[in-house]
C-alpha cells in the first residue's frame, strides 16, 4: 500500500458501514457520560482523526465496520458521495479532541460531557435514523459556494438533480 492510498478516504462510501461506525461512536460516547471510562476519550478522538486521514484502513470502528460486521452481516453495499463522509468525521475530530482537551488538559468534566453530547446525538442521528448532519452541512456549504463543486462531483451532480426536480414541481 502507497501511502497515497494509506491517506485517503474511500468514495463513493458505504453508509451501512457509516452507520456501523457511528453506533460504535454512540457506545463509547455513552461508557464516556454514563459510566465515566474517560479513557475511552482516547480511542474516539485517535478515531475520529485515523478515519479523517485514512479512512477506515487505520481506525479501530472503521476496520471493525468494514472489515468484520459488514461481511458479518452480508455485505451490504449502499453508496454514498465519500467527501461529506469525510467532512462529518472531520467535524467528530473537533469534537472528540475537544472533549478530550477538556476533560484531560483542563479539567471540566462538565463540559467535555457537554461536548460530547453534542457529538452523541449526531452520532445517533447517523446510527439510528440514517441523518448525517455533517453531510447535510456539507451540502450547504456547497450550495453557498464555500465547499467548491470539483471537490465532490457525485454531490454537485445530485444537488443539480434535486434543483431540477424542483423547478418541474
Amino acid at each position: 500500500m502507497t501511502l497515497r492510498q494509506l491517506f485517503s478516504f474511500p468514495n463513493p462510501a458505504n453508509d451501512y458501514a457509516a452507520r456501523m461506525v457511528a453506533g460504535m461512536v454512540v457506545a463509547m460516547a455513552l461508557g464516556v457520560i454514563v459510566l465515566h471510562q474517560h479513557w475511552l476519550l482516547f480511542l474516539l478522538a485517535y478515531g475520529f482523526l485515523a478515519r479523517v486521514l485514512t479512512g477506515p484502513t487505520l481506525s479501530p470502528a472503521g476496520f471493525l465496520a468494514t472489515r468484520v460486521l459488514t461481511p458479518l452481516f452480508g455485505n451490504h453495499v449502499k453508496p454514498v458521495p465519500g467527501p461529506p463522509k469525510r467532512f462529518a468525521q472531520g467535524i467528530g475530530v473537533i469534537f472528540s479532541w475537544s472533549a478530550l482537551a477538556l476533560v484531560y488538559v483542563f479539567g471540566m468534566v462538565g463540559a467535555g460531557y457537554a461536548v460530547l453530547g453534542v457529538l452523541l446525538v449526531f452520532a445517533s442521528l447517523e446510527a439510528f435514523v440514517g441523518f448525517c448532519m455533517g453531510c447535510y452541512v456539507f451540502g450547504w456549504l456547497m450550495r453557498w459556494g464555500v465547499i467548491p463543486a470539483s471537490v465532490c462531483e457525485s454531490c454537485y451532480d445530485l444537488e443539480l438533480h434535486r434543483r431540477q426536480q424542483q423547478a418541474k414541481a
